[in-house]
């Protein structure tokens, strides 16, 4: 959950609350919108809304609620932060191996997350440059971290996850279409990971990015990639919300 706001935080968490197995704060995300809305990696400045948010949330809410931030400017800095949302009690701390003025280009500093796995004594979760499958001991042993996240790497092909090696992105890319058509997924938010995939691994100036640019639905992407007849017959067979339980 991106947020700036304690009260917010915790109306949108009682919404959600008993369909996850946790509520985990975003203290990490550089993005422009993200900062500009005091949300993301501008929380990590002001560790007295830091505070107020977990702790309200904890207060009030039945599933653990854990956090994710990125590095400050000096490693010292960084551990100290950690500390005291490890005094709030929360469960696990996810870190992030860059500070908010790197880019993806720049390598992550596993290093500076083992500062912070040495310094606390709640599992922490480590991010950043998990972009093979082998990059998941590969991170673990570096930084002694309890468990490991993936953005990027799950995003340009989720087969990152087989220990047999990954799927051809194209194979990827058409499963996990047929995943959003199946679960009625928002399309900006189809479109954007599918054209993630493709600026990664192939360009988005060729047809078929142009094509996806101007679909304006799911029934759009699904005959730009020929699942006319699968996208019909989930949409035709799709029951009631209140009867989805039924086929889960």
């Amino acid at each position: 959950m991106g947020t700036s706001n304690a009260v917010r935080a915790l109306k949108a968490a009682e919404i959600v609350c008993n369909d996850v197995a946790a509520v985990d704060i975003n203290m990490g995300c550089p993005k422009a919108f993200s900062i500009q809305g005091g949300m993301g990696a501008a929380l990590l400045s002001k560790p007295e809304l830091i505070h107020d948010i977990l702790a309200t949330l904890k207060r009030n809410l039945d599933v653990p609620v854990t956090c994710k931030i990125r590095l400050l400017n000096s490693p010292a800095d960084t551990v100290e932060l950690a500390r005291r949302i490890e005094k709030l009690g929360v469960p696990a701390l996810a870190v992030h191996g860059r500070k908010i003025a790197d880019r993806p280009r720049d390598p992550a500093k596993w290093d500076e997350i083992a500062d912070v796995v040495a310094a606390l004594s709640i599992p922490v979760i480590a991010n950043g440059d998990v972009l093979e499958y082998d990059d998941f001991s590969r991170i673990k042993t570096a930084t002694g971290a309890a468990s490991v996240m993936v953005a990027r790497g799950a995003m340009w092909n989720a087969s990152i996850f087989s220990p047999k090696g990954k799927s051809h992105w194209e194979d990827v890319k058409k499963a996990y279409l047929r995943k959003s058509i199946l679960w009625n997924n928002d399309v900006k938010s189809t479109k954007y990971t599918i054209k993630e995939m493709i600026a990664h691994h192939s360009c988005l100036e060729l047809p078929e990015g142009k094509s996806i640019n101007k679909a304006d639905t799911l029934e759009d992407l699904a005959q730009l990639y020929q699942l006319e007849d699968y996208y019909w017959t989930v949409k035709n067979n799709r029951p009631l919300a209140h009867d989805l339980h039924c086929i889960l």
